[in-house]
């Protein structure tokens, strides 16, 4: 269990309605736009009750209609993983992943991940959030010998996948070099998602042309990430890839609750991060949810407070503050989170985010005095990774800046944060903060952890099930019945001829 310093903390109480010692214009505000602490109360019975039946959907076996489709082996599996591999080390499904990962680490100076969805978003938050902002940009030195990344086929963008290709063709000429080799992750649940497919056809015809069709290494420089059958898993078996190198994605678990799987696990291994240190920082959060009270629990707080300030208080927009860029990823990946797991049925908050101090300068306008419709999660980092840039004493001060020249840009941060915060409170528009030690394996697994299990927690109190996306498999199945139709049709006559079907 980790020290109550390296817990992740939910501090709502900015967001709390203050009790005014007179009535004020501002005090009739805040009344009406922030969250009274006695509509707090009256959760706690029904929050615990939806954590029991949380905690009880893991044990079904055959769950009933009313709950399908319920995949939440994501909340279990941290620890699953974790306690597989003291057992049985190398045999274990982690040992199998580090294995994979370090034949790709050692044999590869690029490595592509082609996934949609949680499939892409989930390599992508880990990479961003624990990685060097310019990893890819860095000698193989300073990288430690570990392979550039790169994310693609989580798009139907033409130039986008030519200009990948062509950078490979540039810089891997000699596959007998291990600093020419490239390798790829093909990550698609059941194989027919057609944006990653396509780049699957894609890059699999350049590996064979840069390898040979025939050469050992083709096989050993692409690594599906599939379910226990489909149609990827065949295609893999039919290339000639061997079942102890094909990662598997467990049955009850979704595409966007997949980050703890060799989904997100295999990207972060490749690049050298710490997976045991992501996986218990997880397990201790869902520990947390499980056996804490509402007091120490950011998971029912978050899921309580966003819920009834959509619910009650019409904030149908829900904007992730990140305090820091390197957590941008974050906020995309709990974007869909948000967006497929409570958008459903005619509800659901619109998610969004923003990086600060950045899009102050974009959208603080309407932030500020816009709708009100919008409630704020600051994502804030207590702990700087870097050693402060410092401002310093210049011969020069039209920029009037030598005044704050003992201050370095944590201290500029952490003033745009109170000046920002400080605005939202003095005109009514409700924010919270999440509160994070330090960036760290163990911290960003706890992270996502809890937003994960909050999600699941809100999807509840809203009687939506925070499983399963009906509403994209529509456009999945408009897609292929247009392409069959009229696969050869200029942009403009597909777009015509989809209007008159």
């Amino acid at each position: 269990m980790q020290l109550p310093d390296e817990n992740i903390e939910y501090d709502y109480r900015r967001l709390l309605a203050p009790i005014p010692d007179a009535w004020t214009p501002l005090a009739e505000l805040q009344a009406k736009h922030f969250l009274a602490p006695d509509k707090l109360d009256p959760m706690r019975t029904k929050l615990n009750a939806i954590r029991g039946q949380i905690a009880s959907e893991r044990e079904l076996q055959n769950p009933p209609a009313k709950l399908q489709p319920l995949q939440v082996g994501y909340i279990d599996l941290p620890q699953k993983l974790l306690d597989q591999f003291r057992r049985r080390g190398e045999q274990s499904e982690l040992g199998k992943l580090n294995r994979i990962a370090t034949r790709i680490r050692e044999n590869v100076d690029r490595f592509i991940v082609l996934g949609i969805g949680g499939n892409h978003l989930a390599g992508r938050v880990l990479f961003e959030a624990l990685g060097h902002n310019h990893h890819n940009e860095m000698p193989a030195k300073m990288r430690m010998g570990r392979p550039r990344l790169y994310f693609e086929g989580n798009n139907l963008d033409n130039d986008s996948v030519q200009e990948l290709i062509e950078l490979l063709d540039h810089n891997c000429v000699d596959p007998d070099l291990p600093e020419e080799r490239w390798g790829f992750a093909v990550i698609s649940k059941s194989g027919d998602t057609l944006e990653t497919a396509a780049a699957f056809r894609a890059f699999r015809a350049e590996a064979s042309r840069f390898y040979g069709p025939k050469s050992e290494w083709l096989r050993k420089m692409i690594v599906p990430v599939t379910g226990i059958k489909g149609k990827l898993r065949e295609l893999a078996k039919a290339d000639g890839i061997a079942d102890e190198d094909i990662l598997t994605i467990p049955d009850d678990i979704g595409g966007r609750y997949s980050v703890f799987t060799p989904v997100g696990l295999l990207p972060a291994a490749v690049v050298g991060l710490d997976v045991r240190a992501l996986l218990l920082g997880a397990s201790a959060m869902t520990k947390r949810f499980l056996e804490e009270p509402f007091e120490r629990n950011p998971v029912l707080q978050f899921a309580a407070v966003n819920y009834l300030m959509t619910d009650e208080h019409g904030m149908s927009t829900r904007v992730m503050n990140v305090w820091n860029r390197k957590l941008e990823a974050v906020g995309h990946w709990y974007d869909q989170l948000v967006a497929e797991s409570l958008g459903k049925s005619g509800r659901g908050p619109l998610p969004v985010t923003a990086v600060c101090s950045r899009d102050i300068h974009s959208r603080g306008q309407l932030h500020q005095e816009g709708p009100r419709d919008k409630v704020f999660n600051n994502l804030i980092v207590r702990q700087s990774k870097q050693p402060p840039v410092m401002i310093g004493m210049s011969d020069r001060n039209e920029d009037e800046l030598n005044a704050i020249s003992r201050k370095g840009y944590p201290d500029l941060l952490e003033a745009a944060f109170r000046g920002v915060n400080e605005a939202y409170y003095d005109g009514a528009r409700p924010a919270a903060d999440i509160v994070m030690p330090n960036i760290s394996e163990h911290t960003v697994g706890q992270l996502l952890q809890m937003l994960m299990l909050a999600t699941a927690v809100e999807a509840r109190l809203c009687g939506t099930n925070p499983y399963g996306q009906p509403g994209l498999e529509t456009y999945k199945s408009n897609l292929m019945r247009i392409l069959r139709a009229s696969p050869n049709l200029p942009k403009g006559e597909v777009r015509d001829a989809a209007k008159g079907m």
